[in-house]
């Protein structure tokens, strides 16, 4: 088996498990991929996709091997990157929760290249479930996530302590530092993050500790919607301390706790077990381990 069958495998999956679209891809005849297919296939004596009419989709043993294809191409890739130029650092993919890459990823990036003038870094800021995905299938360096990762390929570094905290409109029922019951919270319309996303998940295994659940008023991709639909007097929100510090320092909402529920929690480094961390990787990797201790961290204000 070659590193051709590999990618040409690679292709497919990456074109919609099209095998059309894989072969203009990749400079090829339809029927030389759906062969090269065939020969993985015949070669580990597994079906790698099912055949519905003409259609294909990717079966678990495929996952699997697209899985480890991916690792190995890219490994492939920085034998030849780092052979051709050892002290280039390259271009890194990076992946950031929305917390965390709209409130700290940007210095991050900026001190970097600070101290690596000429280096590239790709973002993308998006829901941790997806992060950890692209981490997985090699489409990501690595990420900076909220929660907790949920692969046993991946390994997770926590890398700062942060911790959610429940705001409300200023004027409103409660005031600053006050301590409501659970039962006072499930009273409340509740504003919270989307499925998958770090904050949200930290939240929902609190309530799950103390035996019970909420259904939200609202959802949102976005802390600054939360934010700003708690100061228009629309419910409470439990979003990170951090990002809305500035906001209770000013007056414009008011933070409470609950009694029996900690949202305490720390910022996840995930990156792949078996994946070969390229310089500019690991000088990155220790930019975020430090920068709390050698840097100010920015304040967001929700506006």
């Amino acid at each position: 088996m070659t590193l051709r069958h590999m990618r040409i495998f690679l292709s497919v999956c990456e074109h919609g498990y099209n095998t059309t679209r894989a072969a203009e891809a990749m400079h090829m005849t339809q029927p030389a991929v759906s062969l090269t297919i065939r020969e993985l296939e015949q070669y580990y004596g597994v079906a790698l996709f099912e055949r519905i009419g003409r259609r294909l989709k990717i079966t678990d043993t495929g996952k699997m091997l697209r899985e480890y294809a991916s690792h190995i191409c890219e490994l492939f890739d920085d034998l030849e990157k780092g052979l051709r130029n050892q002290d280039a650092l390259g271009t890194l993919r990076v992946g950031a929760s929305v917390t965390i890459g709209s409130q700290f990823l940007p210095s991050y990036v900026k001190t970097f290249y600070c101290r690596y003038p000429g280096t590239e870094v790709k973002v993308l800021v998006a829901p941790s479930e997806q992060l950890e995905q692209m981490v997985l299938s090699n489409e990501l360096d690595f990420a900076l996530i909220e929660g907790v990762p949920h692969s046993d390929s991946l390994i997770a570094e926590g890398y700062m302590e942060d911790h959610l905290t429940v705001i409300c409109p200023a004027g409103g029922d409660f005031r600053q530092g006050q301590q409501l019951s659970i039962e006072e919270l499930k009273e409340q319309k509740l504003l919270l993050r989307e499925h998958g996303s770090g904050t949200r998940e930290v939240f929902e295994r609190a309530v799950e500790s103390a035996g019970f659940s909420v259904s939200p008023a609202w959802e949102a991709m976005s802390t600054r919607a939360l934010v700003n639909a708690v100061i228009s007097g629309l419910g409470i929100a439990v979003v990170p301390y951090r990002m809305v510090r500035g906001l209770v320092e000013r007056g414009l909402i008011v933070e409470v706790g609950v009694e029996g529920l900690n949202f305490q929690r720390r910022f996840q480094l995930i990156y792949h077990r078996k994946k070969h961390l390229t310089a500019s990787a690991k000088a990155f990797m220790d930019l975020c381990r430090n920068y709390e201790k050698e840097y100010p961290l920015p304040e967001y204000d929700g506006q």
